[in-house]
């Protein structure tokens, strides 16, 4: 798979005050890649370069192998959809849809086929004569959504775009988001601090951290194989313990815990039941070492013969071949 967009050790600087320091990073065509990290990571400010909004204090930005750097945005073959959709409030979902078109000169049929299919990708063609007054806010965002790809862009950059929506409707609309990406073939870029919305939609995730990337790769390969201590920690639930080499993590569903009373390996932990959480379909477990005063966290089936008490004294294991080794 090509390199659409290709970062060559770009770098922003405020104030003196190193915000990314150098960083580099290929862009696969057609691929759905996030950026995920906590807020002030930096990720916004790296979208907001890929788009022009900002302008690297170093490095370089290419599309398509041609520098971009001194392009404007309007010139880079991108859109950007951010989390505050932005609609003229006096235009109906079809005028919002068309204003772009219609600002490049587009003919008024070639406006109107290009909308029409725009809306028909995002369940827009029923609402077609709403203002957005009268949309909820996931229409709202359909509608930005929509008037970003009427463009027909290179890439489509989402700043985001689905923080402002209810649980239910973001889940909703991260389905339609990755569908409609699939269904155009064209690369999306997407930044969250939602690991949860990044393990389901991404090909690729860029784990960023105080500006740098911590790890690229799979969702997948990002929650099994953490590469260092911050990953492990920021995707999923983790424990991070001290290994004979190091510190390793073990997932939460990795931990076995039997009674103390039981024949167990030399790697087990002497541990106390804190609390027990039940969530649905599992037992959350946190357990006192005994030895290190540390908190674990265990993930136990719901539907499991044993049931474990506040106060127990538990004996815990996992398998070596579950530890992670983290650098």
């Amino acid at each position: 798979m090509k390199t659409i967009i290709a970062l060559e050790a770009v770098a922003k600087t405020y104030d003196e005050q190193p915000v990314i320091p150098p960083l580099s990073l290929d862009i696969r065509e057609g691929e759905f890649l996030t950026i995920l990290g906590p807020s002030g990571c930096g990720k916004t400010t790296l979208l907001r370069m890929i788009a022009g909004f900002e302008t690297p204090t170093q490095g370089s930005i290419s599309l398509d192998g041609v520098q971009i750097n001194s392009l404007p945005p309007h010139k880079r073959n991108m859109n950007l959809v951010f989390q505050h959709y932005a609609l003229f409030p006096h235009m109906t979902v079809e005028q919002n849809i068309r204003f772009g078109l219609k600002m490049k000169g587009v003919s008024a049929a070639e406006q109107k086929e290009r909308a029409d299919e725009a809306m028909r990708l995002t369940q827009l063609a029923d609402l077609r004569s709403r203002k957005p007054a009268k949309l909820s806010g996931g229409q709202q965002q359909r509608v930005a959504i929509a008037r970003a790809i009427v463009n027909n862009p290179r890439v489509l950059l989402l700043d985001e775009p689905l923080g402002a929506l209810d649980f239910k409707l973001r889940k909703d609309l991260q389905r339609e988001l990755k569908k409609l990406q699939r269904d155009l073939g064209i690369t999306f870029v997407y930044v969250t601090h939602d690991q949860e919305e990044a393990m389901s939609m991404s090909d690729r995730i860029a784990v960023m951290n105080a500006g740098r990337i911590e790890q690229i790769g799979a969702p997948k390969e990002i929650y099994y194989t953490p590469q260092t201590r911050f990953v492990a920690g920021f995707i999923g639930e983790n424990n991070i313990l001290a290994g004979r080499e190091g510190e390793i993590a073990v997932r939460p569903e990795h931990l076995y815990l039997r009674p103390i009373e039981e024949e167990m390996s030399i790697d087990r932990r002497i541990c106390t039941v804190e609390d027990v959480e039940f969530t649905g379909n599992l037992e959350k477990l946190y357990l006192r070492d005994a030895e290190t005063n540390q908190v674990l966290l265990a993930h136990q089936a719901e539907e499991g013969e044993k049931r474990w008490q506040t106060g127990q004294i538990v004996a815990v294991s996992w398998r070596k071949k579950d530890e992670v080794k983290l650098s």
